[in-house]
C-alpha cells in the first residue's frame, strides 16, 4: 500500500486516520516507558522484599541500608518510615505510617495508565466516526446519479479501515493494559507484604520478653502482694 494511498484512505475517513495514528504512537510510547519501568521496579522489589524477609528484627542500620539501595523505587519511602519515625513502637499506628507511606507511592506506580486506558475507549469510537464520515462521502456518489455499484462498494470498503484501524489500536492497547496494571498489582502487593513483615518484626521483642517472662508485671505485683 503506497503513500498516496494512505492518504486517500485518511482523506476518506475526514482525518480521522491521521489522528488514530497519534493515538498509536502515544500510546506504544506508554507502554514502552511503562513497561521499562514496571518490570525495573517488580525485580528490584523482589529483591528487596527477599531482604526484608531474611530481618530478624528492626535493625536501623540494615533497614538505611536497603532504604538507601531502593531511592528512587517505592520499597525505599515502605522501607524509611521505621526510620523516619523511630519513636513509634506501636504497630497499630506503625501500620497506620506505613499504609499512609503505600497510598503516596500508588500514584506514581501507576502513572500514565489512565491515557492508555483512554485510547483504548476512544480508538474504537474514531473509528466509528471515520466510517460514518466515509459512508456520507460514499453515499454522495447516489446523489449525482453517476454512482455505478463498483464506486459505491469500493466507498464502503475504505470507509471500514477506519473501524479496523480503530478496533485493532484497541486490541493492543486493551493486551498492554492489563498487563501493566498485573505489573501494578505485583507491586503494590510487594509494598504491602513489607509493610507487614516490618511491623511483625518491630513486635518480635515483645514476644521473646514474654518467652522470658510469660507472667504480665501487673499480675505479678497483684500476687505478690496478695501473698503479703
Amino acid at each position: 500500500m503506497t503513500v498516496d494511498r494512505l492518504l486517500d484512505l485518511a482523506g476518506a475517513s475526514g482525518g480521522i486516520l491521521y489522528i488514530m495514528a497519534v493515538l498509536l504512537l502515544i500510546a506504544l510510547t506508554v507502554i514502552i516507558e511503562k513497561i521499562v519501568y514496571l518490570q525495573l521496579t517488580l525485580h528490584r522489589g523482589n529483591a528487596i522484599t527477599h531482604a526484608v524477609a531474611e530481618l530478624p528484627g528492626i535493625d536501623g542500620s540494615a533497614l538505611a541500608a536497603l532504604a538507601a539501595r531502593a531511592t528512587r523505587q517505592p520499597h525505599g519511602a515502605v522501607l524509611a518510615v521505621p526510620l523516619r519515625y523511630p519513636e513509634v513502637r506501636d504497630p497499630s499506628r506503625l501500620s497506620e505510617l506505613f499504609e499512609e507511606a503505600v497510598m503516596w507511592q500508588v500514584p506514581r506506580i501507576d502513572s500514565r495508565l489512565w491515557v492508555l486506558d483512554t485510547i483504548v475507549t476512544l480508538a474504537p469510537l474514531l473509528g466509528l466516526l471515520g466510517t460514518i464520515i466515509g459512508m456520507f462521502k460514499t453515499f454522495q456518489v447516489l446523489g449525482a446519479g453517476d454512482g455505478a455499484t463498483a464506486h459505491i462498494t469500493g466507498g464502503v470498503a475504505e470507509a471500514l479501515v477506519a473501524t479496523a484501524c480503530g478496533l485493532l489500536i484497541a486490541i493492543i492497547g486493551l493486551v498492554f493494559f492489563n498487563s501493566l496494571n498485573n505489573y501494578v498489582r505485583l507491586i503494590i502487593h510487594q509494598l504491602e507484604t513489607i509493610k507487614v513483615m516490618l511491623v511483625n518484626r518491630l513486635d518480635l521483642p515483645r514476644h521473646r520478653a514474654r518467652e522470658l517472662d510469660p507472667e504480665p508485671t501487673p499480675l505479678r505485683s497483684l500476687r505478690r502482694s496478695a501473698e503479703a
